[in-house]
């Protein structure tokens, strides 16, 4: 199998050896609000990825956490006049259901940020011993100057990282920053948010540290892919690594993999723009297996844009692939496999399949590769 590194901007081999579990971290959601389109092909990604991955004979350790403690969450939960933690199951089950309907696999651990506080406490302390961080005014920030291959994940230059950093919480005009790219990893809570007690004062973590905490607690040391949306390459990831290494001395991640941001009527899909489609909408009126082909007939490296004719077609592929449900030809299956091998080409493994089934030939086992149970 091959696959595009982030970090090495390349397609590179992904081997990991049978022996053991495939060790993977994917970011999963803040649960402010229902499943997107955006968080349905990030996740469907990864699970065509896992499925090979069992095909093949590994066995698959992935974890994917749910972020119960952030800015977003918060203020939702202020908007709407409840606690948080309540908006947060909430959301957090209907995520859930969404993701059952796609045929997405269970996830070996789904840690919640809240359950890692004496993690990150810890974790804070090896990378403060390790004179990675320092403190000030109440918080504790990680100190980007310490650490050179700081940026050699996105490969970002300076302006382009200040850019993310402001667009993404980074905060650069704290006036307890040593530099405008250090990043927080503790700081005093506001008055409604929760705070556990520590050696340099009450508060919470900041975002970056708590996947760290929970990669390290459920994983170990090193994982051999993480993954998550192209939006959190930076400053998500690279802090993620930087403060990893730094409180370890060992590589963080062997692979990085990133799913596109999609787009709508032009425009990339945001909260703030109001352009997003719902997942758990859709399923009010296509069938769920019609709406994971519709996503997955993407290829994950390139971003794409909904339009009202996507679901239509998918629906008529869908009916394709029914009428010609039954055991696949060797032939069939070498082929899906081989394409998914290739950077997980899901384009050439729907065509393969397409081409298949107008021949009359079965394609259940073909399409149960990609998740979609006929």
């Amino acid at each position: 199998m091959r696959l595009y590194d982030t970090a090495s901007q390349a397609v590179i081999p992904f081997e990991p050896p049978l022996d053991r579990p495939v060790l993977m971290y994917t970011c999963g959601i803040t649960p402010y609000d229902a499943t997107h389109l955006g968080h349905a092909s990030t996740f469907l990604l990864y699970d065509v990825l896992i499925r090979r991955l069992i095909d093949i004979g590994h066995e698959v350790r992935c974890v994917r956490n749910v972020t119960d403690i952030d800015d977003p969450l918060f203020a939702k939960a202020r908007q709407l006049g409840v606690h948080y933690l309540d908006l947060a199951a909430g959301e957090e089950a209907r995520f859930k259901r969404d993701m059952e309907a796609l045929n997405v696999l269970p996830c070996y651990s789904e840690p919640r940020a809240s359950s890692a506080i004496p993690d990150i406490r810890g974790f804070i302390g090896m990378v403060l011993d390790r004179g990675h961080a320092y403190v000030a005014g109440g918080s504790v920030y990680f100190d980007v100057s310490s650490f050179p291959k700081f940026g050699s994940v996105s490969h970002y230059d300076e302006a382009t990282m200040l850019d993310y950093a402001a667009q993404r919480g980074g905060k650069l005009d704290d006036p307890n920053k040593r530099n405008p790219l250090d990043f927080v990893l503790w700081h005093p809570s506001a008055p409604d948010e929760p705070a556990w007690e520590t050696m340099w004062g009450p508060g919470r973590p900041g975002w970056h540290i708590e996947c760290s905490a929970l990669a390290l607690r459920e994983l170990g040391t090193t994982i051999d892919l993480h993954g998550g949306g192209a939006d959190l390459i930076f400053p998500h990831h690279e802090c993620e690594r930087a403060q990893s290494e730094a409180a370890t001395g060992e590589p963080f991640v062997r692979h990085w993999m990133h799913a596109p941001l999609i787009s709508k009527d032009g425009e990339k899909m945001s909260k703030s723009l109001g352009n997003l489609v719902f997942i758990d909408r859709l399923r009010t009126e296509w069938d769920p297996r019609a709406i994971r082909m519709g996503i997955t007939a993407h290829h994950y490296r390139t971003p794409w844009s909904w339009s009202d004719e996507l679901m239509p077609r998918a629906t008529e592929r869908l009916a394709r692939w029914l009428a010609a449900d039954g055991t696949s030809a060797p032939a069939l299956l070498a082929t899906v496999r081989a394409a998914l091998d290739d950077d997980l080409d899901t384009p050439r493994a729907f065509a393969a399949i397409d081409a298949a089934a107008a021949r009359g030939e079965g394609v259940g086992d073909a399409a149960r590769l990609l998740g979609v149970a006929l």
